[in-house]
């Protein structure tokens, strides 16, 4: 059963294929496997591949023909859960997951770019997995306008679809600048490196469907596991 707070399975599946897609993985015109195939692959029931595939139908980025087969139909700005997710596996692609270690209501770190009207923020821990892989710990601050508690079992591992679901915030689009940091101090011990260490570090600035800044956030990444990924169309 997947865990409280996961996509439904088939979603998760769908995003997966999102991602390859956009990395190159699964190319344009490219035939999938038969379905029990592809099934048994994933390990996943045939009936939950078929609505990970309708999914990708409704999206234009696969075409049915009667007798032959499903075919990929990459597309621009796929309609995805993850479209401002921007790290990816070192070979392309991978799902991301992500277990919450803490949410608090704290005044504002200083350290962070300007975001919000209030002085408090919602501090959110989190690390990220791409396909099972620890990739990258995440502090994520969410304006505390926006939402006067937030209970961790509440939190999809999208944040964004917690955002549009439960707040009614739509991120419109967030800057990234990538740098260098120091591992914090609270990764857990399952993410492999040592307080201090220097790491890729990706600092975001994200803005809601009202033109505020909404949100601000700090990304240390594992650069054996993951890699940051633009790309220009």
């Amino acid at each position: 059963m997947p865990a409280p707070g996961s996509l439904p399975l088939f979603l998760q599946i769908s995003e997966l294929l999102i991602r390859d897609i956009a990395a190159g993985r699964l190319l344009d015109g490219e035939k999938l496997p038969p379905e029990r195939d592809m099934a048994a692959g994933l390990g996943i029931a045939v009936g939950t591949l078929r609505q990970a595939l309708k999914e990708l139908v409704a999206k234009g980025m696969l075409v049915r023909v009667q007798g032959s087969g499903n075919y990929i139909r990459a597309v621009s700005d796929p309609a995805s859960v993850y479209a401002l997710l921007r790290l990816e596996l070192a070979a392309g692609g991978g799902l991301p997951t992500a277990r919450v270690l803490s949410v608090d209501l704290l005044p504002k770190d200083a350290r962070l770019p300007a975001f919000g009207d209030s002085a408090d923020g919602h501090r959110i821990r989190r690390v990220r997995y791409l396909s099972g892989k620890v990739a990258a710990v995440e502090e994520i601050w969410l304006d505390a306008s926006y939402a006067p508690v937030i209970l961790a079992g509440d939190l999809s591992e999208s944040l964004y679809l917690y955002y549009r679901e439960r707040l009614g915030l739509w991120i419109a689009r967030a800057e990234d600048r990538v740098g260098q940091g120091p591992c914090p101090d609270w990764a857990p011990p399952e993410f492999p490196h040592v307080a201090g260490a220097p790491l890729p570090q990706i600092t975001r600035v994200s803005w809601g469907q009202d033109g505020r800044r909404a949100e601000a956030s700090w990304t240390w990444y594992d650069p054996e596991i993951a890699r940051y990924v633009a790309r220009l169309k």
